[in-house]
């Protein structure tokens, strides 16, 4: 399967408080804290099986990856890895999180149109995922749909009218 021209985003959040009805600005990073988002590990279940659904969808896997072990994706934007799921929970020194629940946390695809949403929606489904919520208008004025990788996951896939898709393959913001 020819890889898909999607866009992989990984989204950070600003807070804006109000204390006392006025306004405080939002946070910026500090120099030892740099705004970069490098690396995204997914904890999984069977390395082996999740790197074939990412194969399938078809990202490119770095050399650097070792088979069974950890697998390395490139991407447009940081790089992608698998790990399995109760190593990366005994790293951390917390319990690891039940399989089929949502986790707090979805990854995004960005896609340069709604067809290709759809188009990115039906591959992942046809590589093993599955199909979270179909594409679909958007109230803030795009089109998005879900699915998840074989262990849970959730992948945001979305076309946003005002976040063109800049040369380097990132969302532009503006």
């Amino acid at each position: 399967m020819p890889g898909l021209p999607c866009r992989v985003r990984f989204v950070t959040f600003c807070v804006r408080l109000s204390v006392g009805g006025a306004s405080i600005p939002a946070m910026t990073a500090t120099p030892s804290a740099p705004a970069r988002v490098s690396l995204i590990t997914l904890g999984v279940e069977d390395v082996a099986r999740s790197t074939d659904f990412y194969l399938g969808l078809g990202w490119p896997l770095s050399p650097a990856s070792v088979a069974g072990e950890v697998s390395f994706f490139r991407t447009s934007g940081g790089l992608l890895a698998l790990y399995a799921a109760s190593a990366l929970a005994a790293d951390t020194g917390m319990q690891q999180a039940p399989q089929g629940m949502f986790r707090g946390v979805t990854t995004a695809v960005n896609c340069d149109d709604e067809a290709q949403v759809d188009t990115t929606l039906e591959a992942a489904v046809a590589a093993g995922g599955t199909l979270v919520k179909p594409g679909h208008r958007a109230d803030w004025g795009g089109y998005v749909g879900y699915f998840s990788d074989p262990d849970g996951h959730v992948w945001e896939v979305a076309w946003n009218p005002g976040w063109p898709i800049g040369e380097d393959g990132r969302p532009q913001l503006p």
